[in-house]
């Protein structure tokens, strides 16, 4: 499906360049006006690879219409760089009309093979309009103001808006959306087909809930969530308005429902007139039926559910008064010093509500600290007694405290569902009526917030995972990218959220940058393949940080965005033959960019110029080690090797120390251990150079393909199958193992090395001890940090050949 929208960019700029109608015309203004579904895809990379790696989206392929809708998002994944839409509407017939709105640049443009393209080489072009055909699907086109507008129906192309005229409703709410997150949706609520469903009552669902909906979302490996608004004209009887005039409250029913309830709904007010008044605006109450009752302390009303049973809950701020207006009542058994009411009388608050409640389970009740609890099941309500007294309540479990996380305290309209609730919701939004396998999605929620005139939006579908087992290892996410991966992954700060994110490239040389929960925030084309890690610095001095790398051809310097920095990235005929080295000599953010070349070296401050004053030019060898800089004392020394000998420089590029014996380098990189500049050589042998040129041997009986690593006072080193951690050695199972990498976070030491032959990663403290529930399945070195907010450290590492997997250690 991909590649024939580079058909249609191709056709539409070869044929139609000339064919543009009116200036700068937005994309919004060419919406169909029968749009009632438009969607803005913000993040085409987000997008795909959210939708390819989340367990509901792909679950809900079972759905035809679902798995046939996400077909049509295909083309946007490789020709829009700027937002694109997609509109939908449904014609007098009933059938799905589908336009495209994409905006385009020719930089942009990358053409591909193209296989299974038919173009209609008998329709003769009309007004510019082209037309192909795929998979037996036809499909028309035109290019309006640099605009690629396509439709599967013609009369929509052949009459398409070219002026900038937008409904001012819609465009004030399309305004809200927010271009960071991956997808926009802006709902027209007045069809009832492309309307969603999310009351399990077909009554509510008939009801008109809103007139516009403009939500944004994002979509992770164990999560979706949408933000946005609702908003309704104040003449339309839109269920949204019950609300007005009235302060959303704390949703508190979960405090005292049990731990198997499946769903539940809330409404929640300040003032029970003003929702009352406007009840009765709405039609929604019986005013032939009339009660004496006075009701004004209740703030809250509740219908839940589990398997079997129902309840309806009202909490009250003082239950007592509540409870003595509930006349007619008849104490017919105590549980655990409850009474147990019995009424043949319906409180006027039920039946004022009962358009949300739609349940008659209201003949015996209990007081139970805020609320008043209604059920046709007395060992329903012996159930809530007992939750209540044990806390063994809904919201003391894990899976909703994390829900909660996501939603506010106080909403006016709260609806709850466990997986069997979300696959029934589901259910009654497409024509198939399917066993969904989602048991992971424990809690979900869809949240209003009345505002003044509008509804804030918060929609939550989560995995959860139990993380009570203390010292445990769990995977917390994975995510497949298109093609295998060509790097390690990397973690990178940040700087918006002082957490940590992702860092990746493949083999065709894309680079992404990855949330810490899973999320494709974008997706570089580069010219070859990373040498050596990613390096962020703060060019501007604003605590914004950039990416700074480099391929065999080129210096890139990245902002968070994935766009280009200054004057980089800088272009090279000759080849770069090691990784980027960047110095920040005195800690102030004057960076400097030291570039390799061979036996030369070139460096370049922050902006992309080149540093005058450097004087090192050349060495008399081919230069084989990253060259770095360290400090000792007031002084800076500027190290590398090239052929047998150890250049040492000062800070302008000459010579500090002099070094005059050869040395047989190996391959590891150079330390600074003990204050002393630290290497090995091939015979094993620990080689030490102090600040005066005096160089120390220390035989450590290691193999020729040893490998070392160090901080400035711990040592660590591989041989065969031997990890040597400070002076203590283990013996590992032979294989083909890693560099040892060593990490200090929380004031203590861990390394990693990791068997590339058996696939596992191992952990271990400064002791030589092994991490508990290690080793882990990984396909590279293990990168170590705290990526989140939580007090547990994670793990990321390579998974299959395209896969990246993070774990948390408990």
């Amino acid at each position: 499906m991909k590649k024939i929208w580079l058909v249609l960019f191709c056709l539409s700029l070869l044929f139609n360049c000339e064919n543009s109608k009116s200036k700068s015309l937005s994309p919004l203004s060419l919406v169909p006006d029968q749009t009632e579904i438009l969607i803005k895809i913000n993040s085409s990379e987000g997008l795909e690879h959210g939708l390819k790696n989340n367990l509901l989206a792909n679950t809900l392929e079972s759905y035809s219409k679902i798995k046939n809708f996400k077909s049509l998002l295909a083309p946007l994944y490789d020709i829009n760089k700027n937002h694109s839409l997609i509109a939908l509407s449904k014609d007098s017939n009933d059938s799905l009309e589908i336009s495209y709105i994409i905006p385009f640049s020719k930089e942009g443009i990358t053409l591909d093979s193209i296989r299974s393209i038919k173009i209609d080489s008998t329709y003769k072009s009309q007004d510019g309009i082209n037309k192909l055909l795929y998979n037996n699907q036809t499909f028309y086109s035109i290019i309006i103001d640099s605009i690629l507008f396509a439709s599967n129906k013609l009369e929509i192309v052949k009459n398409p808006k070219t002026e900038n005229i937008i409904n001012p409703e819609i465009k004030t709410i399309y305004d809200t959306s927010n271009k960071d997150k991956m997808v926009s949706i802006l709902i027209n609520h007045k069809s009832s087909f492309f309307t969603p469903k999310i009351f399990k009552d077909s009554t509510l669902n008939a009801l008109k809930f809103s007139s516009y909906t403009m939500i944004d979302g994002d979509i992770s490996q164990n999560g979706i969530v949408f933000n946005g608004i609702t908003k309704a004209n104040d003449s339309t009887n839109s269920l949204i308005n019950i609300f007005k005039n009235t302060i959303p409250q704390e949703n508190k029913a979960a405090t005292i429902l049990p731990l198997d309830i499946k769903g539940f709904k809330s409404l929640t007010f300040d003032n029970y007139d003003s929702i009352k008044n406007n009840l009765l605006r709405h039609h929604l109450i019986d005013t032939t039926i009339t009660q004496d009752f006075n009701f004004q302390n209740i703030l809250e009303i509740c219908q839940a559910n589990t398997k079997t049973q129902e309840a309806i809950l009202i909490r009250s701020i003082d239950p007592t008064i509540t409870l003595e207006n509930l006349d007619s009542k008849t104490n017919i058994d105590t549980y655990r010093n409850v009474n147990i009411f019995s009424s043949e009388m319906i409180p006027s608050f039920l039946i004022d509500f009962k358009f949300f409640l739609n349940s008659e389970a209201s003949k015996y009740f209990i007081s139970i600290d805020d609320f008043i609890v209604f059920s046709g099941d007395i060992d329903f309500l012996k159930s809530i007694i007992s939750s209540v007294q044990n806390n063994s309540v809904l919201s003391e479990t894990n899976s909703y405290k994390n829900l909660k996380l996501n939603l506010s305290d106080e909403s006016s309209l709260l609806i709850y569902g466990d997986d069997s609730e979300l696959n029934n919701v589901l259910n009654l939004n497409f024509t198939d009526d399917k066993k969904l396998d989602i048991s992971k999605y424990k809690s979900s929620a869809i949240q209003h917030i009345y505002d003044t005139n509008f509804a804030h939006i918060t929609a939550v579908f989560e995995t959860y995972k139990n993380k009570n087992n203390n010292n445990s290892v769990t995977e917390e996410f994975n995510i497949s990218l298109d093609t295998d991966l060509l790097t390690q992954p990397q973690l990178v700060k940040n700087h918006t959220n002082n957490q940590m994110d992702i860092i990746v490239q493949d083999l065709n040389n894309n680079l992404y940058l990855i949330s810490n929960q899973g999320k494709v925030y974008w997706k570089k084309q580069l010219e070859g393949k990373i040498l050596g890690e990613i390096n962020q610095i703060d060019t501007y001095k604003n605590g914004r940080l950039q990416l700074v790398f480099n391929t065999s051809k080129r210096l890139y310097v990245l902002d968070r965005n994935g766009k280009d920095v200054n004057k980089f990235p800088l272009k090279f005929s000759d080849e770069i033959t090691q990784p980027v080295s960047v110095f920040d000599y005195d800690k102030k953010k004057n960076y400097r960019l030291l570039i390799t070349q061979g036996k030369s070296v070139l460096m370049y401050d922050k902006n992309g110029g080149p540093v005058k004053g450097f004087k090192y030019k050349s060495a008399n060898n081919l230069i084989t080690s990253q060259p770095k800089h360290f400090r000792i004392g007031r002084k800076d020394y500027i190290v590398f090797t090239h052929g047998n000998k150890l250049e040492i420089l000062d800070r302008i590029g000459v010579p500090r120390i002099k070094v005059n014996e050869t040395i047989s380098f190996s391959k590891n990189e150079i330390y600074l251990y003990n204050n002393n500049f630290t290497a090995s050589n091939t015979n094993g042998e620990l080689i030490q150079v102090d600040t005066k040129g005096k160089v120390n041997h220390k035989n450590l009986n290691l193999n020729s393909n040893h490998k070392i690593a160090t901080t400035s006072r711990t040592f660590v080193s591989l041989s065969d199958n031997k990890l040597t951690i400070k002076t203590k050695t283990i013996e590992l199972d032979f294989g083909e193992y890693t560099a040892p990498k060593i990490f200090y976070i929380n004031d203590k030491i861990y390394v990693t090395v990791t068997d590339l032959q058996s696939k596992k990663g191992f952990l271990f403290d400064s002791q030589a001890k092994p991490i508990a529930n290690f080793p882990i399945y990984a396909n590279s070195q293990l990168e170590l940090n705290n990526i989140d907010k939580d007090n547990s450290l994670e793990v990321i590492t390579k998974g299959d050949k395209n896969m990246i997997i993070v774990y948390e250690i408990r």
